[in-house]
């Protein structure tokens, strides 16, 4: 397994790296401190486009960062987040060095035209249409967009088709130069060695983080519910901690209690005892201001009130007594294996890295994690439920017409 991260500056960008001899693969990861909340208010979707546009534009006249990664036998991807954007890529690590210079000119120095804005666009065009006909993708949107009414938070990261539309290429270059390349980014390596970084660093000085946006108030109770007279997907949830409070993890172990593992008093609930779900997951995330924690279920036609009342039942349980000590063992256990066996596949140790660190912005060990989670005792489970349930949001896709 690689060693714990180390801090380096083999570079102009700061540089994460996790060095394992054992290793003939190098994965290597550009982490910014972007996503879709910084999307200009008229340009929702801009942060998504860019992603697209970055990684498929050719280089020199040779062909796309992907197209090469993948002619060496390689892979390469990239998401966007609401704030972080990852382009990332694992390949032999006899060619960690021309694929760290290849990354650096495609996500730095691009070459963006016309052409590939406008194709990129239609792919992009053609991703949400998918996820729009997909009610367990919709659900997600409508629930944060319920939970951060009016704020950056609350804006899908996919964007708004009807301005993705009217995006035009200087849009797209003046939000690279101006907004992308003056955020927090920094690099994370995992491989036998460091690669031949010298000389690969920012375009443009980097600029002082944005601050921090007050919250909107809660849009309110949520009213009844119209449930679909088909196979729907319900996500209850509330706000959480922000990325940066010490004691966010308590979610996480509240997640566990909810989540879709047989030891779970939910699973226990909902699918041995009622039968009423098989498909469902809880999880939390941390962001600036706040976070989001929710289950997702889905639901046949007849069975989502009764459903939503089992997930109250056991979080009022839980803010009640606090969970059982089993329970509570077992969660904190769950929540920790999640992360080891990240850590040791070096793609998903890599983007968990990135991710966790905020493109190098916060400080963060696996041990660190471990033993924060293995620190979350009853009561602080208990205050967590009790925080859930008093603002509890419902929102159900589709909804009956």
């Amino acid at each position: 397994m690689p060693s714990s991260p180390t801090v380096v500056e083999p570079s102009a960008l700061p540089t994460i790296a996790l060095l394992d001899e054992r290793l003939r693969t190098t994965s290597i990861c550009l982490a910014v401190r972007y996503g879709s909340r910084d999307d200009p208010a008229e340009h929702g979707g801009l942060a998504h486009l860019l992603e697209h546009t970055l990684m498929s534009a050719p280089l020199d006249g040779n062909p796309s960062f992907c197209e090469q990664v993948e002619r060496l036998g390689g892979h390469a991807n990239a998401e966007t987040g609401l704030d972080i954007m990852l382009f990332y890529a694992q390949v032999h690590a006899d060619d960690a060095d021309t694929v760290a210079r290849l990354l650096h000119q495609a996500v730095l120095r691009p070459e963006l035209t016309d052409a590939v804005l406008d194709t990129e666009r239609d792919a992009v065009l053609q991703e949400l249409a998918a996820a729009q006909a997909d009610p367990g993708d919709v659900v997600q949107d409508a629930f944060l967009a319920r939970l951060f009414p009016g704020h950056p938070l609350g804006r899908p990261v996919g964007g708004d088709v009807e301005q993705i539309r009217r995006i035009s290429l200087l849009d797209v270059l003046v939000g690279h130069r101006t907004r992308f390349l003056t955020s927090a980014m920094t690099l994370v390596v995992i491989g036998p060695r460091l690669p031949r970084l010298d000389g690969l660093g920012r375009t443009v000085p980097a600029a002082v983080p944005p601050p921090a946006q007050a919250l909107p108030p809660l849009a309110g109770p949520t009213g009844t519910v119209t449930w679909p007279d088909e196979y729907g997907w319900v996500c209850v949830g509330a706000r959480s901690s922000a990325a940066d409070d010490a004691g966010r993890r308590r979610f996480a172990i509240l997640a566990q209690l909810l989540g879709d593992s047989p030891s779970s008093p939910l699973y226990r609930r909902l699918r041995n005892e009622a039968g009423l779900a098989y498909s469902f997951a809880c999880w939390d995330r941390g962001y600036q201001e706040a976070g989001a924690w929710r289950v997702l279920v889905g639901v046949e036609p007849g069975n989502g009130e009764t459903v939503v009342a089992i997930v109250r039942e056991i979080l009022a349980e839980l803010a009640s007594a606090g969970p059982d000590p089993d329970d509570l063992a077992a969660a904190r256990r769950q929540a920790g294996m999640r992360l080891i066996l990240d850590s040791e596949s070096p793609l998903d140790q890599l983007r968990m890295v990135a991710q966790r660190t905020r493109a190098g912005t916060a400080e963060w060990s696996l041990a660190g994690e471990l033993a924060a989670l293995d620190a979350v005792d009853a009561e602080q489970v208990r205050a967590a439920a009790a925080e859930v349930l008093g603002e509890l949001t419902v929102v159900v896709r589709p909804e009956a017409s």
